[in-house]
């Protein structure tokens, strides 16, 4: 599955900070150290419906730890899937009347298009589910071997007990877990499980439903979690720097995930920080396909709106934040990219170099964005009120706007 085309990145002067993020393992910011070769893994879309403005504001937060790393002089190797089989997509093309695969293929490829409008910057493996099977049946089966895992009227299940590191991810206490499980697609209830918790590893073949060659755990689909286990183990390998995705993906995906991999390589951690992107709200409620309460970027995009407008809309809030999307957030945004735009178009103006470094200071205290763009606020209105003689500050804020905000002005 390919990805979607890279927008150039803007060399700056001199190099970034080193990232402190807030690791929700540990409950608090702790300091990234990656190698040459910054490594990230972010769960990916299902592919039902279009990308929402919660989608857009996970990526977004996950792109700015790609552009702090790149201002470090670091190559990233970003990783995401696409969980193209799973039960809502069947679910929606059994609604609708079509082809599940038409509707993954079809709503991939909008998702692809609203990335490239927003500048986010692509994975170099965009991994879809299905093509992802045949590496695994191969861990279902070695867990099975292992002892980690049973099967149950033909389904196999992974025992949550077998990593003793088990809830470490997310924190969060027994009962918690049963009613979070019970909400975001497991099967706590199911008569036979030795543990309420244990998740599906790969799931029989039912009928009516696409199933695939399982070698000796017979035809069926893998379970969402060991999908993008599969995923980052074959392309970054174990104790890859960041786990990232949406809050709501901490328990159960990241704390089951974490367990299948740890017991598959029998290392621990398999991600050094477990960062998540808080919920965007409308109408008072998370936005969700569930619930339909759902502002997508591409009705924007056609609506007029520009790009880069709806992207200043995500930055204005912290990244960890839950919040509400509005008629005023929007507005607010494209007051603010005007004067940004105005600002940068003039032939001088106030010296550009302590902006850059405040902008890189903001975003390497756990991705503070909307302290950097207060940053370019005050810039933008010394520009508006007094100007300057710098004949470069302007190209040199457009530059650095760009580079560490994927903002084009």
């Amino acid at each position: 599955m390919h990805a979607w085309p890279a927008s150039e990145v803007p060399a700056l002067p001199g190099k970034g900070r080193d990232l402190r993020i807030h690791d929700t393992a540990t409950g608090g910011r702790i300091a990234l150290d990656p190698g040459p070769v910054a490594r990230i893994y972010v769960c990916g879309i299902t592919p039902y419906d279009a990308t929402h403005m919660g989608h857009a504001a996970t990526y977004n937060a996950f792109d700015l730890v790609q552009r702090v790393w790149l201002d470090t002089k670091r190559q990233v190797h970003y990783v995401q899937n696409v969980t193209d089989v799973d039960d809502p997509l069947l679910e929606r093309a059994v609604r609708d009347g079509v082809d599940w695969t038409g509707l993954a293929e079809r709503e991939t490829a909008l998702f692809r298009e609203d990335m490239t409008a927003l500048r986010m910057l692509p994975p170099q493996q965009y991994i879809g589910a299905v093509e992802a099977i045949p590496g695994i049946v191969p861990l279902v089966e070695r867990l099975r071997d292992m002892g980690a895992a049973y099967e149950l009227e033909g389904d196999v299940y992974f025992s949550v007990e077998s990593d003793a590191h088990f809830g470490e991810v997310s924190r969060l206490d027994a009962a918690a877990m049963k009613a979070l499980s019970a909400e975001r697609g497991g099967d706590p209830e199911r008569p036979g499980k030795k543990n309420p918790l244990d998740p599906m590893l790969w799931m029989a073949a039912r009928e009516g439903e696409p199933s695939w060659d399982g070698a000796s755990l017979g035809r069926g689909r893998p379970g969402w979690h060991i999908e993008c286990v599969a995923i980052a183990l074959d392309h970054l390998g174990m104790g890859f720097d960041v786990q990232g995705g949406g809050s709501d993906l901490a328990f159960p995906h990241h704390e089951m995930g974490a367990s299948h991999a740890q017991v598959l390589t029998g290392e621990h951690p398999f991600a050094k920080a477990y960062v998540h992107a808080g919920m965007v709200g409308l109408d008072g409620a998370k936005m969700s396909k569930s619930k339909g309460n759902l502002v997508f970027v591409s009705k924007l995009r056609r609506d007029g709106v520009d790009p880069a407008a709806i992207r200043l809309a995500l930055l204005a809030h912290h990244y960890r934040a839950d919040w509400e999307w509005t008629d005023q957030v929007l507005q607010d945004a494209v007051d603010r990219l005007g004067r940004w735009r105005a600002a940068v178009s003039r032939p001088d103006g106030p010296a550009a170099e302590a902006l850059v470094e405040e902008i890189r200071e903001a975003l390497s205290d756990d991705l503070d964005a909307p302290k950097a763009l207060a940053a370019v606020d005050r810039w933008a209105a010394l520009q508006a009120s007094e100007g300057g003689t710098d004949e470069g500050a302007p190209g040199v804020v457009s530059r650095a706007v760009d580079a560490l905000l994927g903002v084009a002005l």
